[in-house]
């Protein structure tokens, strides 16, 4: 006997792009994540690329994401900011756990941590893959008290980034 998966609701279906499918999803207490091809749907709302998440981890019962989308640093580097964590309790969990883990790692095609001369701590370079772009996104995630801002540690990080597209 074949079992089906159940299908996700009508009324909770995100509203997908063209090329976007489901490949799982779970319900909450007060509604739905929905993961595709693309990223992780929170609510119908709301959704993270792949690349757009920072952390991903699995309590057994509930789900939490730290949100780090990279928005522009230079024309070719983005500043990864990390949000606010969100979790959220699974009622029965699937294949979600199982699709975010493998979904976010496979976005991450470079990582290298680096501590920044005369900085209270560094700098991670980060080259994500992007669902839909040909080629990879490459950011900065500065540590907690490194001002991004900085001459110094702006100049550092650059050079990071641009000595790891030459060997990459």
């Amino acid at each position: 006997m074949f079992f089906r998966k159940p299908k996700l609701p009508a009324d909770a279906r995100p509203d997908l792009a063209p090329d976007e499918r489901v490949v799982a999803w779970a319900a909450t207490v007060d509604g739905h994540v929905v993961a595709t091809t693309v990223g992780l749907w929170l609510g119908k709302e709301r959704r993270l690329r792949w690349d757009e998440i920072s952390k991903a981890s699995w309590s057994g019962s509930a789900l939490t994401i730290v949100p780090g989308p990279a928005g522009g640093y230079t024309d070719e580097v983005g500043l990864v900011a990390e949000e606010e964590p969100v979790s959220f309790a699974l009622t029965v969990p699937g294949e979600i756990p199982r699709q975010v883990h493998e979904r976010v790692t496979r976005s991450v095609a470079y990582t290298s941590h680096h501590l920044l001369p005369g900085a209270p701590g560094g700098v991670r370079v980060l080259a994500r893959r992007v669902p839909g772009i040909n080629g990879l996104r490459w950011a900065v995630r500065f540590d907690a008290g490194v001002d991004p801002e900085d001459p110094a540690a702006r100049a550092a990080a650059l050079e990071l980034v641009h000595a790891a597209q030459q060997e990459f």
